[in-house]
């Protein structure tokens, strides 16, 4: 009797814990190191339930829109989520590719080629992809790592730039994660790469890739997701990083300054954001008597709705109503082979002091558990 009020004492006990249960865990076994490869999200379908879904979550999240929290959920559930979901979900399917949605199905290749192009330089690692908001969440491909025995995660960002409204939500969902969690693993992240050499250098290779073919613009736009400008002022240095990747972009193609131009796109709300903005900028090119222009999307690794249909579509569309003759998008970096070479760079600089290439030996993972068993380990 008092052993089965103990062990339902035990059971109350564990149910009450804030923690999630453990994975099961078998003394000896090889530790692990993964690749966590984070970009924003996708709505699962290009359907008017599921884009209202995910845009509910994306929108709610404070890091994204910074106004006070009642009132800004009051407009979201009020009118946007009433109206904008089936104008998104139109735009959607208008880009939609028969494997899905085109920024989970580039960067599930990235996640897979990085784990090939580690794997060919030694590195005994796994690497998986999750997504911010929607499915494959961040919490889920935790769980998943944690199960497999992982120990050491590092979590690299697709967005080059570093903004609070996209790197630091990531991290925030991380560190959500790791408040359920007993025993973490040991984490890194990857805050920037925007001014890394080999980041760089694939952009420029695929312009010149692309100017080799097409032949050479009037103007480059090189344009970039916005943010608020209030974020500005308020510390976040996505701008200054913007303008070093154009800088340093427009240095290795050997513009002049009079040669680019950098924009900012995607635009909410009727706050004022980060300027110039680019489907305006393109409409006075137009208007002034520039004849062709080609637009490059470097804060995007991945071709999404907002390369694909908001540039190449909406940016398109005005550029040539307003009297431009040629419009051309130079397509992001997407499974390009130098844009994989630098991100497999970007993630061994991190992985310093981890032992990521030494294959796990069987036999001295043996000794280990017996040694813990013939200590009085319970597993």
């Amino acid at each position: 009797m008092g052993e089965e009020l103990g062990e339902n004492n035990k059971m109350t006990f564990l149910k009450l814990s804030p923690f999630a249960k453990e994975p099961p865990f078998s003394h000896g076994q090889a530790p692990r190191t993964a690749v966590l490869y984070c970009n924003l999200g996708t709505p699962d379908t290009a359907t008017t339930t599921d884009v209202r879904r995910f845009l509910r979550e994306f929108l709610s999240d404070p890091r994204v829109i910074e106004i006070p929290r009642l009132l800004w959920l009051a407009i979201l559930h009020g009118i946007i989520l009433r109206i904008r979901p089936a104008k998104s979900a139109a735009k959607y399917a208008s880009v939609w590719l028969p494997e899905g949605s085109p920024l989970k199905v580039w960067t599930e290749k990235q996640a897979l080629l990085l784990q090939g192009w580690l794997a060919q330089r030694g590195h005994n690692v796994k690497v998986r992809y999750a997504m911010r908001y929607g499915s494959t969440s961040i919490a889920q491909q935790l769980d998943a790592l944690k199960a497999e025995g992982t120990t050491r995660v590092l979590i690299l960002p697709a967005y080059p730039q570093y903004s609070a409204t996209s790197t630091a939500s990531l991290f925030d969902a991380v560190y959500a994660w790791a408040g359920q969690v007993r025993n973490l693993p040991e984490l890194r992240f990857v805050n920037h790469y925007h001014d890394d050499a080999g980041y760089i250098a694939a952009l420029a290779a695929s312009v010149q890739r692309y100017w080799q073919a097409n032949g050479r613009p009037d103007q480059l736009v090189m344009s970039f997701h916005g943010v608020p400008e209030r974020t500005l002022h308020l510390g976040d240095p996505y701008h200054c990083e913007c303008f070093k990747t154009a800088r340093l972009l427009a240095e290795q193609l050997g513009l002049a300054k009079d040669q680019f131009k950098i924009t900012f796109q995607s635009r909410l709300g009727r706050a004022k954001w980060l300027q110039p903005y680019t489907e305006p900028s393109l409409i006075a090119m137009g208007k002034a008597g520039v004849k062709r222009v080609d637009v490059v999307c470097p804060a995007f690794t991945s071709d999404c709705l907002e390369t694909l249909e908001e540039i190449n579509m909406e940016g398109r569309a005005a550029f040539l109503m307003a009297g431009g003759k040629e419009f051309h998008y130079i397509p992001c970096l997407n499974a390009d082979p130098a844009w994989i070479t630098a991100l497999c760079e970007i993630t061994e600089q991190h992985f310093a002091g981890w032992p990521t290439k030494a294959a796990p030996d069987a036999g001295k993972l043996a000794a280990s558990r017996a040694a813990a068993l013939a200590l009085g380990a319970r597993q």
